[in-house]
């Protein structure tokens, strides 16, 4: 405990002292191995419905069946009405260190026709893990925020979606799952981005505050930390080295375009070599007209020359206009950031796929120091 009380001291010492700009907390940046949630999925059955049930579904008859086959029924499948039954996949998340006994919320999602779960009940499905392994028990009355309604007309209102519902605290725990974290010598910090920038200034942050040598940067992902080997102060030793503050490292130039919605993205640290830019558009229009000729039939008669208006010839007449407005060239000198090219930009009034296009032909040309990422 001495060793605890010394470093929370040191710890208090140093961020009150060093009042670093911009720092994340660890916690923040990264996650302890080994610490996470586990998924669980089972299939059950929810009785109680009010005629929204899958009807004669060759699945949730044999479900009846074998339901009340537990409790020394014996029934045909012929004899059974899915009408006010629906079956059902159950699905949960096992938080990290749960224990026997703990609940957790479930959901709980239609498989057949069922148009509503609204006022059933789950009955108790086993919850199973990725192993196979039963790790909770679920079971209660469902809570569905959808509506659905029908006429007998035909006509039909829904309202949200009524074939999913919750049980809140509706499944238990039954089995622990076991984490390396108590036993390890070491715990393992994972950061969410990695970045060997961010994982060297996480080791060093820590050994500053608890001495040498405690954490190892492994990889660009990974730092190693040396911990105490009683299982109590190992929990506390995690809460002090989740409260350190540390510097992450810079991000990579990057810009980031959503072909979609065309938003753009563009990174901090986005620099450009020399180079010259004109942008302008060319826009031709082609107009087709019919352009119509008087035209006459002569004709000779016994009383003399006798002219009869005829149909009008047609002739095409096509206008050709051309509109090409002033191209706008700026100039980008060397290590220009990227304030300088956001205004260079916007002076001209492109539109985000204006840009997209300049960004491009940047990058093409090897002048963009970024990378460009299309999603």
């Amino acid at each position: 405990m001495r060793y605890l009380r010394s470093a929370l001291i040191t710890l208090i010492f140093v961020m009150a002292a060093a009042n670093i700009a911009q720092a994340d907390r660890i916690k923040d940046l990264a996650s302890l191995a080994g610490v996470r949630s586990n998924q669980l999925v089972g299939y059950g059955l929810v009785v109680g419905l009010s005629g929204t049930g899958d009807g004669n579904l060759g699945l949730t008859l044999q479900s009846l069946q074998s339901m009340v086959s537990r409790f020394g029924m014996v029934t045909e499948q012929d004899g059974l009405d899915g009408t006010n039954a629906a079956a059902v996949m159950v699905t949960a998340e096992l938080p990290a260190f749960s224990k026997p006994g703990q609940t957790l919320d479930v959901t709980v999602s239609t498989l057949g026709p069922a148009e509503s779960l609204r006022g059933g009940t789950l009955l108790m499905a086993p919850l199973l893990g990725v192993d196979g392994e039963t790790y909770a028990l679920a079971q209660g009355n469902l809570v569905v925020g959808g509506l659905g309604v029908s006429g007998e007309d035909g006509s039909s209102l829904t309202v949200n979606v009524p074939t999913v519902g919750r049980v809140p605290q509706g499944a238990t725990v039954e089995r622990l799952v076991e984490s390396p974290f108590i036993a390890g010598e070491y715990i393992v910090l994972n950061l969410h981005r990695a970045d060997f920038s961010t994982a060297t200034n996480v080791a060093e942050a820590i050994n500053v505050i608890f001495g040498n040598d405690t954490a190892v940067a492994i990889d660009a992902s990974s730092i190693r930390v040396l911990a105490p080997a009683d299982p109590a102060q190992k929990v506390s030793f995690a809460s002090l080295i989740e409260k350190v503050e540390v510097q992450p490292g810079e991000p990579p130039a990057q810009i980031i375009v959503n072909s979609r919605t065309g938003t753009i993205v563009i990174g901090g640290n986005v620099n450009v070599t020399p180079a010259v830019i004109t942008h302008g558009s060319l826009t031709v229009r082609i107009r087709e007209d019919t352009g119509l000729t008087p035209q006459s039939e002569t004709i000779i008669t016994a009383d003399g020359v006798v002219n009869t208006p005829v149909a009008p010839l047609e002739t095409p007449d096509s206008q050709i206009f051309v509109d090409q407005p002033e191209a706008r060239a700026f100039l980008f000198d060397p290590g220009v950031s990227l304030s300088d090219v956001v205004d260079a930009i916007n002076a001209i009034g492109a539109t985000p796929s204006d840009l997209v296009a300049i960004l491009e032909a940047l990058k093409v040309a090897g002048a963009l120091r970024a990378q460009l990422i299309v999603i």
